[in-house]
């Protein structure tokens, strides 16, 4: 019978899982994979900080990863830099600040290993209801602005002439984004939650006919990815953070294969009907 605290860590991974399935499609759809990865980065800042004004460190993260998406949204209006290059700056320099910040606290003793590839066999009671708080909350948002998210992901002029409001949407992600990463952290870490919100949607978009369709795929890619790999480390004793990424991958390759298989497939029928 499996322990108390590995039921706890599988429901914080599906929960997240549920949550990265239609935000990975949003980034995928919208080509912001960088801006993911900028978030991530921005989170070990959130935590040094945390520990320096003695605040919570969920919120320390949530409060500096929006305050890098807002950054964003303010140099981008300068077009001084390309947005690449800005999200360079910005995801190098709030790492490095993080460290730096880290290594001057001398007071301050903490496991960098268990913040950059997670520790989510440590999860508490605590830490669950939060992920379902979030989860909650975070679904409740997507579904209001489902319409408006994807209009603006497809065609942001078309969105302001229909009447909606494309920046607002996009700021919207942003904050979900950096709610995300906050609780994500202890689950898979501040440098895989991007691996967790990219790979089930890129392995969902093969299949998928609808944009819906494929956000329910890949919230479903993430949670087979998520138990395979906390099953996985725990059958071959792995570090669960990354066991569940090479989990995801595994599903992103035989996603690929079957696509491929499928394909073939199809096209023969073609063939064979024409």
């Amino acid at each position: 019978m499996l322990d108390d605290f590995f039921i706890r860590a599988l429901l914080a991974g599906i929960g997240l899982a549920v949550l990265a399935g239609p935000l990975g499609c949003l980034i995928v759809w919208r080509r912001m994979a960088y801006f993911g990865d900028t978030m991530a980065h921005a989170a070990l800042l959130g935590v040094a900080l945390g520990f320096l004004l003695e605040i919570n460190l969920t919120l320390g993260v949530f409060l500096v990863a929006t305050g890098v998406a807002l950054s964003l949204l303010l140099l981008q209006r300068e077009d001084a830099l390309s947005t690449d290059a800005l999200l360079g700056i910005l995801s190098h320099s709030t790492l490095a600040l993080g460290l730096v910040l880290l290594a001057l606290m001398h007071w301050v003793r903490i496991d960098l290993m268990a913040y950059l590839f997670g520790d989510i066999l440590s999860v508490s009671r605590a830490d669950l209801a939060v992920v379902a708080g979030v989860l909650v909350l975070v679904l409740a948002l997507l579904a209001w602005f489902w319409r408006s998210l994807l209009a603006a992901t497809v065609d942001e002029d078309l969105a302001r002439a229909e009447g909606m409001a494309p920046k607002r949407a996009r700021v919207l992600l942003m904050l979900v984004l950096a709610m995300v990463i906050a609780i994500a952290m202890k689950i898979v870490g501040i440098l895989l939650i991007t691996s967790l919100l990219i790979i089930p949607a890129a392995t969902a978009r093969r299949f998928a006919a609808s944009p819906e369709q494929m956000a329910v795929m890949a919230s479903i890619a993430g949670m087979l990815g998520v138990a395979a790999g906390l099953f996985g480390s725990l059958r071959f004793d792995t570090p669960s953070g990354p066991s569940i990424v090479v989990a995801a991958l595994l599903l992103f390759l035989a996603s690929r294969v079957l696509g491929s298989l499928f394909g073939r497939a199809f096209s023969g029928k073609e063939g064979d009907a024409s």
